[in-house]
């Protein structure tokens, strides 16, 4: 088959669930599409895109097997430790002096990030005073973001990230052994309200605080990403922060004016 094609046929395929199911990855960056589809093309057993395409359409079931790699929900907790660090060291003295707070964690995923700030928010004395919305577009990764448990073998590599980024404790005082893996405090859970957003169709639904998107807007193209910070400087207070994953940058975006550099090593950038 030619490129050109290909082309086609994927392009066939997202409009085909947009109108289908109203999910939007128009603007997602197409080689990034490309290779997830081709992956789900294999795992679902199709010989072609068009075959994708036509069971896609009839039987939602596939539709959402497929949606798994279309969203790639991978995450970490203490992802990037310097980056959490960051934020104890820069942001947190300046949420001290809100009476209450609101966070947005955009793109989600499986809860990690979520699970991770509302940790780093409690040793910091924030969390009573604090709401954590996390938001996703894959209804599977927010089923298993509510349950709050995650794979025991993973325990080592989180506390060892959890470590490096200033933790004050064990990251084993924060969970239990339950349902085969790590069940989480329900204190920390409460705190976190996951629900479905889009930050390709959705609106800015809370003034919050701080926003952090992580290796989401990474797989947007020009439009999109600049309706993403488009959206998260809407949200923000007055002199609220961002922060991005570490190959992410407002340099070069329609919002570039908008956000001055904090850390600029972490992405993390505060709203002009």
């Amino acid at each position: 088959m030619q490129l050109q094609d290909a082309e086609i046929e994927i392009k066939l395929l997202i409009d085909a669930i947009y109108l289908k199911y109203n999910y939007d990855f128009r603007d997602y960056s197409r080689a990034s599409q490309k290779r997830r589809i081709e992956q789900g093309i294999t795992a679902l057993k199709c010989q072609t895109i068009s075959e994708l395409q036509s069971q896609v359409l009839h039987d939602p079931a596939v539709f959402m097997q497929l949606l798994q790699y279309l969203t790639i929900p991978v995450s970490e907790m203490f992802r990037d430790p310097s980056y959490f660090l960051s934020i104890r060291e820069q942001v947190v003295p300046v949420l001290k002096t809100y009476p209450s707070l609101k966070i947005w964690v955009a793109g989600c995923s499986t809860g990690e990030e979520a699970y991770s700030l509302a940790i780093l928010l409690q040793e910091e004395g924030l969390l009573e005073r604090s709401i954590i919305y996390a938001t996703d577009i894959n209804p599977v990764s927010l089923e298993k973001a509510k349950k709050g448990v995650f794979p025991l073998d993973r325990m080592k590599l989180y506390g060892e990230n959890y470590q490096a980024a200033g933790g004050k404790r064990s990251l084993e005082h924060y969970y239990t052994g339950a349902y085969g893996g790590a069940l989480f405090d329900k204190a920390l859970a409460e705190k976190i309200t996951f629900s479905d957003h889009s930050l390709a169709t959705d609106s800015v639904f809370s003034e919050t605080h701080f926003v952090s998107c992580r290796n989401v807007v990474i797989y947007f193209n020009k439009a999109l990403q600049n309706r993403a910070y488009g959206l998260f400087h809407e949200s923000l207070c007055r002199r609220g922060f961002l922060g991005l994953g570490h190959k992410e940058s407002l340099d070069f975006s329609a919002c570039s004016h908008l956000f001055e550099a904090v850390v600029k090593r972490d992405k993390l950038f505060r709203k002009l």
